[in-house]
């Protein structure tokens, strides 16, 4: 059989922050793809504004790089576990990987995560250890733990016998030799080992079709986009193809549009074939999965296994008093739509349908996975509401089992301590646990998934913001019982409507952490701090001072409280409780209780808790 030489498909991977996305700027820069003198952006591959804010990636990305005679055609992959559906559907795609590693932090859960997906595909792995140039870098050490990481994860003695580039991908430099003075202003190791490591694509283009979608696109003016790689065969503009279903249904559509990845553009072309990573359109009914065959030879291929959600939430139209203030879109019918536009591009989503007409339950792979979804909505006009994560329940041989995750926290000595005990309440197993020479303590805990709703904020106070905090889904266990992880204290909640006065905040600020500035409108059932007991309390914060000839109303100037806390939309979703909603919109985020009235509220209270004393 013989191979497309020209051609090489890869996928970059690693944990997040490790340097991919910087790495693929600089395969960019020094290829023979961009024109001379072309002036490309810090992360370019990163198009999503959050993604540039944040520093992530979230998205999987299409570029193809030319080196010589060869096509490089490269995916971008996210570092971050919760978009790990986005990782596990490139694999099948490509050839081999890279495989980046930080030169100081090493191996960490997500590497595991990627790498494991990796080799599952029996993919081709070169590892690019990044960052020597770090501060208190050890690439010697990091290459044994990658080895250690291969070996653990059952790899076999061909990609045990992986090659190693060191670079620094922000300086633009590399070598074969982990010495720093080795390192040259060039990324030709790299290129060379790519060109000499990864497989070329077998050419088996004279063959029936076939070509499976990975990752989906829309665009408003062609409709869904399928994103994958001609597996067999040849397709061309005009041609009538076969859509093999995975209900096992079959579709004719015709091919109205193909395109190609050339650097940062995604260029029309008239054909592909067998090898070539492409993007087809003129299919309305397509997902990620399914085959495009010859009608002749309708043969799909195997389904690609996507990891289900594991966490979820409630989104709802938002009915509080401000309702329509703020936002373009705020009716039932555009929010369902739009949530169900997100469909379209997202397989790790689910929207199912509830009893209440105007909410739907959104299920995914983490709290990042939905937050970044709600951040993009309120971005886009959107108003709703949401309610605290939970995590989905699943049956496996008979008992009822919860998300368990992988837990590595690094953090200063001196906090090791309270990261125990705090990991410890929340029914954490520790797993390992070791100590550096800088004064750091690696722990490795598993941890169920509802136990680390809301732990980032926690930890982060609790290591005064120097510990490092990673986790990933490592398997499904029996369900712990009698066990309730959602927030200890009450809140402080508005008992009317108007705006807060300092006069009133200074006389509610003993009894807790206010959550809101004075002169912020606020309604009934709004909540407006957190309690520093375990109850709620209701508050007038719209209070005034009552004027007489002795005090002036300036005096009012004078009165100082503490800063409030201002609480962003992570932390704002780790916050509520089981009876409280996030009410987003394009200007605000606030707290609420579900049930506004407090007269409606104490009596649903003293219902509950006689039920649960039954």
């Amino acid at each position: 059989m013989t191979s497309r030489d020209d051609i090489r498909n890869i996928a970059i991977i690693a944990h997040v922050d490790h340097g991919k996305t910087t790495l693929v700027n600089e395969m960019l820069k020094q290829s023979d793809t961009l024109p001379e003198h072309f002036d490309i952006q810090d992360r370019a591959m990163d198009t999503n504004a959050i993604e540039r804010e944040r520093g992530i990636t979230i998205l999987s990305k299409n570029t193809a790089v030319k080196y010589g005679k060869y096509q490089i055609n490269i995916l971008d992959t996210p570092g971050h576990a919760d978009f790990g559906g986005e990782v596990e559907r490139v694999m099948k795609m490509v050839d081999g990987v890279l495989l980046v590693v930080d030169a100081f932090e090493g191996t960490m859960p997500q590497t595991r995560f990627v790498l494991k997906k990796a080799l599952e595909q029996h993919l081709v792995p070169i590892v690019v250890i990044n960052k020597v140039d770090r501060k208190g870098a050890r690439p010697e050490e990091v290459v044994d733990e990658v080895l250690d990481l291969f070996i653990e994860l059952g790899a076999d003695e061909d990609q045990l016998d992986f090659p190693v580039v060191y670079a620094s991908a922000m300086n633009g430099t590399s070598s074969y030799d982990s010495d720093i003075a080795s390192q040259e202003h060039t990324m030709k190791p790299l290129f060379d080992t790519i060109i000499k490591t990864i497989p070329a694509p077998i050419d088996n283009s004279d063959e029936p079709l076939q070509f499976q979608v990975a990752i989906l696109d829309y665009n408003d003016f062609v409709g869904r986009i399928g994103i994958g790689r001609v597996f067999r065969g040849r397709i061309k503009v005009g041609d009538q193809v076969t859509l093999m279903k995975l209900d096992g249904s079959q579709k004719s559509f015709r091919v109205t549009k193909l395109f190609g990845f050339f650097g940062l553009k995604r260029e029309e072309i008239q054909e592909a074939q067998a090898g070539d990573l492409i993007a087809v359109s003129g299919m309305e009914d397509i997902n990620v999965g399914e085959t495009v065959t010859d009608p002749n030879h309708p043969e799909a291929l195997t389904p690609l296994r996507i990891d289900p959600p594991t966490l979820q939430m409630t989104f709802r139209t938002n009915d509080s008093p401000f309702a329509g203030r703020e936002g373009e879109f705020v009716t039932s019918r555009q929010l369902e739509n739009r949530l169900r536009s997100e469909l379209h591009t997202d397989v790790s989503l689910r929207v199912d349908d509830t009893d209440d007409p105007g909410a739907w339950t959104v299920s995914g792979r983490g709290e990042l996975h939905l937050s970044i979804l709600i951040e993009t909505l309120r971005r886009e006009g959107y108003e709703l509401a949401v309610s605290r994560p939970q995590v989905i329940y699943r049956e496996v041989d008979g008992v009822e089992c919860e998300p368990f995750e992988e837990v590595q926290v690094d953090t200063p000595d001196e906090y090791t301590g309270s990261v125990i005990d705090s990991l410890n309440k929340r029914k954490g197993e520790m797993q390992n646990m070791e100590q550096t020479d800088n004064g750091q303590t690696r722990l490795t805990y598993l941890v169920p998934s509802r136990g680390l709703i809301g732990y980032s904020t926690e930890f982060m106070s609790l290591t005064r913001g120097y510990g490092i905090l990673n986790h990933t889904f490592e398997k499904y266990a029996p369900v712990i019982r009698n066990w309730n992880p959602g927030r200890q204290k009450g809140t402080l909640v508005s008992m009317n409507a108007g705006k807060a006065t300092t006069y009133a905040m200074m006389g509610i600020e003993s009894r807790g952490t206010l959550l809101i500035d004075p002169g912020t409108e606020v309604y009934e059932g709004m909540i407006v701090g957190e309690n520093s007991r375990e109850n709620d309390i209701t508050v007038n914060i719209t209070k005034g001072k009552n004027l007489t000839n002795v005090r002036a109303a300036g005096s009012d100037e004078m009165a100082r409280i503490k800063t409030p806390t201002h609480l962003s939309l992570e932390e704002s979703l780790e916050f509520l409780n089981d009876d409280e909603y996030c009410e987003i919109t394009p200007q605000n985020i606030r707290l609420r209780k579900q049930i506004l009235n407090t007269n409606a509220r104490e009596k649903a209270a003293k219902r509950r808790k006689q039920a649960q004393n039954k």
